[in-house]
């Protein structure tokens, strides 16, 4: 977040913090100062006197939380000061840890004398596919045919919904069959749905296991409701701080609504253009409901994010009844361009070009451009990645919903690990070979890496083996070069002595190979702020695994995880600092979702894909449902088109507002004629922008891209 002084009216907010008014809700469009008054109040409590343990800084995500802790790292903060910046699910951890042998039996584990095992989201998947199996073995989800991982994760996810919003998961199935209006073959589906759902329950209890719904559904059913537990939490956070509150869950409301009766201060933060998190179970509309408790209701209405050229654009990409102003001829000049082209490569190819303008010619920092898709698929993401990369232009890409096993740095990690291990007597094959030595080596190119694969990677007894490069002939060698046949050498040596040692827990041998071999120059995680994070997750992830499973022999686990990978098992989301600030400096290739829910503006946008039918339009998941599953849908309703098409522009237009109101400069709208199949598309965001160029009169040939206009 860029430094900026405040406002009369945020001072005034940011020094308003004891007494009358005890609680404010500050409300206000993105980019306004919210979060920047909150972090300043947070500071001045501090300042006067407030204890840093008293204060609770509550956000929907850690991600969210960055700035708090990061201006809790200020040389100005008192030496130890520290404020919890929690989630609802981190508050319920810390609790629930507390008080277990008070809440385990009325909750319905089985045995309250044993700690809990608290499980992320891999490890719940884990357990989640070893409950499916007598189900899938006896065809209960019939006419449904998605990937395993995806039937996986759809049922946590039903499960999580319940949890986030306060009903029994024992009404899951009712809910979904309620609403459905198709075939009554699906009504079978989601009643085997419901069983999958009790059945991982039932587990969970019996094993004390906690996933993700269950941490959150005993914090609040029983933590908060048992009086000694509630006066604690009370008694103990007497300041609270409740930033991006819309992108929150509705029992985090409810809680709040109790809470701010007995804080002695409270800000509750609310975007007004937010709730991109509906999917994940956020409500905006309880969130706003809160502005009733509070004794005070602010609005910030002045953007230090958006010029007003940008400003004006979102309102005339929006404009639905013609209230909207339209923006003027010269505002479009300033804030838009469009790269248009025939073919997709085409498109992609000039995108390349114009970052490379504005970083090399313009020096603008990489840092401050985003590449944005409605999805961005491993194509995409790798044509991008590798242009850049061979201009030296630093990126970072982040998917929320990639599975582990399609990163290629953790699928290198993963490869070289059965290298490691040959008494695993698990082979991958020459491909995923290949692909870790392009990651591992630096320079080593596809046609060497192949050629490499195929003379030197050798399977014996079922188990793998990599010859030395030594023993090839001259003119070999001479052909993948010394240089890289040193690196090669040193990566074999490497694995030859780690394995005549006994073998490691898998996470710390990835921490021993990173920091050796990996990350030292001349390999391929050397400056690749991309790689360095998919190892960091990948070694949290995998000693979360193995502190959940009670295990003790390193191998059986190391290949239970390996298996668990290669079944398509998504990654959770783990939030550091340590690597962060360099990060910051790259160009960040994301969906557009992904990069909202990041909070973070920059000078220049791209959209690509602009004529995709994917804006505004929700993955489909048919053992779900984002909205049926929310407190606002009645019942006894059924889901129809135009309630898909009508949830389909509200999301669009708080995509579009959202992407806008997190641009300071310029938006660059990236159209082909045909998508990456080689088809023709008319989406929904492409609609709003023919119209605006038609209102504008604007549409000329030979404009598209000359001098950054229209």
């Amino acid at each position: 977040m860029r430094e900026i002084e405040l406002t009369p009216k945020q001072k005034d907010l940011v020094l308003g913090v004891i007494g009358e008014p005890k609680s404010t809700f500050l409300e206000g469009l993105a980019g306004c100062g919210k979060t920047t008054v909150a972090v300043q109040r947070m500071l001045h409590l501090l300042d006067v006197g407030v204890r840093a343990d008293s204060i609770l800084v509550w956000v929907p995500q850690r991600s969210l939380g960055r700035p708090y802790v990061e201006a809790l790292c200020r040389p100005t903060v008192p030496a130890g000061a520290r404020v919890d910046v929690l989630s609802v699910d981190g508050l319920a951890r810390r609790t629930l840890d507390l008080f277990w042998p008070l809440i385990a039996g009325p909750a319905g584990f089985a045995d309250a004398s044993q700690e809990p095992t608290f499980l992320t989201l891999e490890t719940a998947q884990y357990y989640m596919d070893q409950v499916l199996e007598p189900f899938i073995e006896e065809g209960a989800f019939g006419d449904v045919t998605v990937p395993r991982n995806r039937l996986v994760s759809q049922i946590i996810d039903n499960l999580n919904k319940a949890a986030l919003l306060g009903f029994a998961h024992g009404e899951i199935g009712a809910r979904l069959i309620a609403a459905w209006s198709g075939p009554s073959s699906r009504e079978r589906v989601y009643e085997a749905v419901q069983r999958a759902a009790d059945a991982f329950r039932d587990y969970c209890l019996q094993h004390n296991l906690l996933d993700f719904s269950l941490q959150v559904e005993t914090f609040t059913r029983y933590v908060w409701r048992r009086p000694e537990c509630k006066a604690y939490l009370l008694r103990r956070y007497r300041h609270l701080i409740a930033d991006n509150l819309e992108e929150d869950i509705a029992v985090a409301h409810d809680l709040l609504r109790e809470w701010l009766e007995h804080a002695a201060s409270a800000l509750v933060v609310y975007d007004q253009d937010g709730g991109f998190r509906t999917y994940l179970g956020a409500d905006p509309q309880g969130a706003l409901a809160l502005a009733e408790l509070c004794t005070q209701r602010v609005t910030l209405d002045t953007s230090f994010v958006s010029s007003p050229a940008v400003q004006a654009l979102s309102s005339g990409l929006l404009r639905v009844d013609g209230a909207a102003p339209r923006p003027t001829e010269e505002q479009l000049e300033q804030s838009l361009s469009f790269i248009q082209e025939h073919f997709h490569t085409e498109l992609l190819r000039n995108v390349v070009d114009e970052v490379l303008r504005l970083t090399l010619d313009e020096n603008v920092p990489p840092g401050e451009i985003a590449i944005l898709a409605p999805f961005v698929d491993d194509a995409l993401r790798f044509a991008l990645m590798t242009e850049f990369e061979r201009h030296s232009v630093p990126t970072r890409s982040h998917r929320p919903s990639r599975a582990l096993r399609e990163e290629p740095a953790v699928r290198c990690l993963l490869t070289l690990a059965q290298l490691a291990h040959p008494h695993w007597e698990m082979c991958p094959p020459r491909s995923d070979v290949a692909q870790a030595l392009v990651q591992a080596i630096d320079g080593l190119d596809w046609v060497r890496a192949n050629y490499l694969t195929e003379i030197r990677y050798v399977i014996k007894s079922r188990r793998p083996h990599l010859r030395t490069f030594a023993q090839l002939k001259p003119e070999i060698q001479e052909r993948i070069t010394f240089g890289l046949g040193t690196r090669y050498g040193d990566l074999l040596r490497w694995i030859e002595a780690y394995g005549a040692q006994p073998s490691l827990p898998l996470d710390h041998f990835f921490s021993k190979l990173f920091d050796e071999l990996l990350a030292r120059p001349g390999y391929g995680f050397h400056n690749d702020y991309d790689a360095a994070a998919a190892a960091a997750n990948l070694i949290e992830s995998v000693a979360k695994f193995r502190w959940a499973l009670d295990v003790d022999d390193v191998d059986e686990l190391g290949t239970r995880y390996v298996r668990m990978v290669e079944g398509g098992v998504v990654a959770a989301q783990y939030v550091r600092r340590g690597w962060r600030p360099a990060a910051q400096n790259a160009l960040f290739i994301a969906p557009a979702y992904t990069f909202l829910t990041e909070n973070r503006p920059v000078d220049y946008q791209f959209w690509l894909n602009v004529s995709s039918l994917s804006w505004g339009r929700r993955l489909y998941q048919p053992l779900t449902h984002p909205f049926v599953l929310t407190r606002h849908w009645p019942r006894e309703r059924k889901w129809s088109e135009e309630d898909e098409f009508q949830a389909g522009q509200s999301m669009l237009r708080r995509v579009v507002l959202g992407l806008l109101r997190r641009c300071r400069v310029r938006v660059y709208l990236g159209i082909s004629e045909l998508n990456p199949r080689g088809r023709g598309e008319r989406g929904p965001l492409m609609e709003c922008v023919q119209r605006l160029l038609r209102e504008a009169s604007l549409l000329r040939a030979g404009r598209t891209r000359e001098g950054g206009g229209v």
